[in-house]
């Protein structure tokens, strides 16, 4: 860029930009490299954790804990859709969780009696099998999700404290319905205050860490598209995004729905890594349990649920040999990171892997940030210079 002084001669000038790396442009990775890249680490992470569960560095018991990790991962994330990006206060999850574990486990046992599959079918892994886990979990999703279009239309409609209490509300509801169906329909169903029995083992860490992938992929997908970008304007200004043309009670309903469905898909992971399901097991501790996973990790941050959802379904189980003091230590560890870290461990943030090659590709450090912002200073003072 050049400019001319008052006796008409050429001076260029320096003007200061935008950041583009040491090397003049910044570069950025493709889509599809972006895709792959993180396709690989999930496939390294599956690998190795298959790798060490078959060669025995990890027992059947540290096996479960790792799969009840990933189905609360999958609460955790789910429900940071509804809290996080919507920004409401929803107090029913456990209520879509016991109607998704429900719904895959009694679709499941009956389609093995159907199709004269046994439970040892399910160690072997056949490919009917396969497919009955893919649609028990589908059944048990559409059923979370049908429950949370019929309570998410209505309660939606307030805000606060009377969503969480009306959405508490229908969580006991579902609890009550499942100890008492058998009686009002006649034949057994959900197997009342007993539970149902007779589950097999489905679960296995290999499927949970793929619904696990899958999932938090299709959730990451979704905020990152013009749906979720609605979610999110509705979060910050629900008056101004109406103003623009979203249609608040259209998305508010698609967030609680799609959260709700995932909600029944971890029901059906947990129940067949548990194999028995009562109704006491999702009461109104169970909502508040997941709910603190949301916040603990921060509200929006998909990272933080998945951090805080490890870190607090571990911990328990890590300090089961204190198990006098375990649960002084756990409530301590919560009241000192809500002091200290309000926001959550990560409050909004959000990791991203490509973020971070590409910054490395361009010397983007952060210790080099402040030499770029003083030669930016000083690139701006000697244009103001030349003006003059």
């Amino acid at each position: 860029m050049e400019q001319r002084n008052a006796e008409g001669e050429r001076k260029p000038v320096i003007t200061a930009t935008a950041s583009k790396g040491r090397t003049g442009v910044y570069r950025r990775l493709p889509m599809p490299a972006r895709y792959a890249i993180n396709a690989v680490l999930v496939l390294v992470f599956l690998v190795v954790g298959e790798l060490m569960i078959d060669g025995g560095a990890i027992t059947r018991y540290q096996s479960t804990v790792l799969e009840q990790v990933g189905i609360y991962i999958i609460l955790a994330v789910s429900l940071n859709i509804a809290t996080g990006y919507l920004g409401q206060l929803p107090l029913g999850h456990a209520g879509f969780m016991s109607v998704g574990g429900y719904g895959c486990a009694i679709f499941i046992t009956h389609m093995m009696a159907t199709l004269g599959v046994t439970a040892r079918d399910f160690v072997t892994g056949s490919p009917v099998c396969g497919l009955l886990f893919v649609g028990g979990l589908l059944v048990g999703g559409l059923c979370a999700a049908l429950c949370g279009l019929i309570i998410g239309i209505p309660a939606l409609r307030l805000k606060g404290d009377y969503l969480a209490i009306i959405t508490l509300a229908f969580s006991e509801i579902i609890r009550v319905v499942m100890l008492n169906i058998d009686s009002v329909l006649g034949f057994k169903l959900t197997g009342g205050a007993a539970g149902l029995t007779g589950i097999p083992g489905y679960t296995s860490f290999l499927n949970v860490f793929v619904v696990v992938a899958i999932v938090c992929f299709l959730i990451h997908t979704m905020m990152k598209s013009r749906h979720g970008r609605a979610i999110l304007a509705i979060r910050d200004n629900e008056i101004a995004a109406e103003a623009t043309g979203v249609n608040t009670t259209y998305y508010k309903t698609l967030a609680f729905v799609v959260s709700a469905f995932f909600a029944g898909v971890a029901g059906g992971l947990y129940a067949g890594c548990i194999g028995v399901l009562q109704p006491a097991v999702f009461g109104f501790m169970k909502s508040i349990e997941i709910l603190v996973m949301v916040v603990l990790g921060g509200m929006g941050s998909m990272l933080g649920s998945v951090l805080s959802a490890t870190f607090l379904t571990i911990l328990p189980e890590a300090l089961r040999a204190f198990s006098e003091y375990r649960m002084i230590v756990y409530a301590v560890v919560l009241i000192l990171v809500m002091i200290f870290r309000p926001q959550g461990l990560l409050g909004s943030y959000d990791f991203s892997l490509s973020r971070v090659i590409e910054r490395v590709m361009n010397r983007d450090f952060p210790w080099g940030r402040k030499d770029a912002d003083e030669d930016a200073a000083d690139a701006e003072e000697v244009s103001a210079d030349v003006r003059r």
